[in-house]
């Protein structure tokens, strides 16, 4: 995304504002997260791509000068950490190298995962309200 450009209201928007190579990765991640997490909202938070379900975060994805970062939360990283020990990772987020193959498959199962995590979540939520009543 360009510096001078304002910050992107849609996925379409963000997606937009990358060359023509970057954006052909983007809207394929986009459409791998959908697949995965068909009943999710896409949204712009942090300034970047988002999927969310029942109000939480599912998965965010941005580009950047040399890689793609995708953010599915450390609970996320910590259960595919094998699969994603060759890319570089923090806390809460992995970058796959632009001028490699991005691995379309594991995105799909992380996010996969984090959406079962949300449901579940989402489960013990309305249960804990329920037995406060």
């Amino acid at each position: 995304m360009q510096n001078d450009q304002p910050a992107p209201q849609t996925i379409d928007e963000y997606i937009a504002s990358f060359p023509d190579d970057v954006q052909q990765i983007l809207q394929q991640i986009r459409q791998t997260i959908r697949e995965a997490a068909p009943d999710a909202q896409e949204a712009i938070s942090y300034q970047m791509p988002t999927f969310k379900l029942h109000g939480r975060s599912v998965v965010h994805f941005g580009a950047f000068k040399k890689h793609i970062g995708f953010y599915p939360a450390p609970v996320g990283l910590e259960a595919f950490k094998d699969e994603l020990a060759p890319y570089a990772s923090s806390k809460g987020a992995v970058q796959f190298p632009l001028n490699q193959p991005i691995p379309f498959d594991l995105i799909s199962k992380i996010t996969a995962f984090r959406v079962q995590q949300n449901l579940q979540e989402a489960e013990a939520k309305r249960n804990q309200r329920r037995s406060r009543y």
